[in-house]
């Protein structure tokens, strides 16, 4: 998990990496669909944006949210590791 000002710098830093797949969520269906259908293993939040108690609602939606798998899984297959 990560969190910053706005989220996007260190969402693009992260996801330079391999094996990262970084998701910057900012509301708790944000984040399910991000689990869901982009397997995201990595928590971003905007500090700046959201509070405290939102920022439960995300940890906790992420958390317990699963990867689909099926037609999503080809999609991650095509995200070239380097």
């Amino acid at each position: 998990m990560a969190i910053c000002g706005s989220g996007e710098g260190i969402s693009m830093t992260l996801n330079k990496h391999q094996g990262i797949r970084a998701a910057l969520c900012w509301m708790p269906e944000i984040a399910h669909l991000s689990r869901q259908h982009n397997d995201a293993n990595v928590l971003v939040m905007p500090g700046r944006f959201i509070d405290h108690e939102m920022a439960e609602k995300i940890l906790d939606e992420f958390f317990n949210s699963g990867f689909e798998g099926g037609r999503h899984q080809k999609r991650i297959e095509k995200i070239p590791v380097k």
